[in-house]
């Protein structure tokens, strides 16, 4: 069996190989532009790479998180490192009724998933094999969740592939925000990006690392 046979029977495809099927616009005319499937690969992994909270990846996500509240869908937010500030997702046009935190306990090994506790931090970045990252799978497994987000630690390829499959069994939209130098990491999310913030331009720069189909662009800038 050859290299190629091989990659075909397990499902594997490389950058800018396979066909991209429409997405879901992002909200953003530029960034709908630049990627392949004119908007979030959906179902699908997407890794949202940045230096630190704050630095305008999860801004990048509330139009369509907006969409996918309007459609009846849940919004799961797994052990988010702060608590989802309210009036800024109701400003987004956020049906607040559709968002579930999954705070999960982890200070005394304890895994408590549920609805907020109300204690910010109480959860930890997930790892390999913590129970936030278990949660998490289990979420975008979870029937009639649209977004699935997570804020984790260092992740390995295969856990990544498991996630990805996840997705795809769950018709779920997975978001991992990560940190930037992930960026060297090999990974099978259906698309990952790079966010440079520019506070002397207020924009938000961004490059595609990699996405299923051709790209119409590498980077592109956005107004914040």
């Amino acid at each position: 069996m050859t290299l190629e046979e091989l990659m075909r029977r397990a499902r594997l495809w490389r950058a800018g190989e396979a066909s991209a099927e429409p997405g879901l616009p992002t909200g953003f005319a530029a960034l709908d532009a630049a990627l392949p499937a004119g908007g979030w690969p959906f179902p699908g992994l997407i890794e949202i790479l940045c230096g630190q909270p704050g630095s305008g990846g999860l801004r990048l996500m509330l139009p369509v998180l907006a969409r996918l509240a309007h459609e009846q869908r849940w919004l799961i937010w797994v052990a988010p490192p702060y608590q989802p500030y309210a009036p800024a997702l109701q400003a987004a046009d956020i049906d607040l009724r559709r968002v579930m935190v999954v705070d999960v306990e982890t200070a005394d090994g304890a895994a408590a998933p549920g609805l907020p506790a109300g204690r910010p931090g109480a959860a930890r970045a997930a790892g390999e094999g913590s129970q936030v990252l278990w949660a998490f799978e289990q979420a975008l497994r979870f029937p009639g969740c649209g977004a699935a987000l997570l804020w984790p630690g260092p992740l390995e390829a295969l856990t990544l592939r498991r996630l990805q499959l996840a997705c795809e069994a769950g018709g779920t939209l997975g978001v991992l925000f990560r940190a930037g130098e992930c960026a060297e990491q090999s990974s099978p999310a259906a698309l990952r990006l790079l966010l440079t913030p520019q506070p002397a331009d207020d924009a938000l720069d961004i490059t595609i690392l990699k996405c299923r189909g051709s790209l119409r662009a590498r980077e592109c800038r956005l107004p914040l």
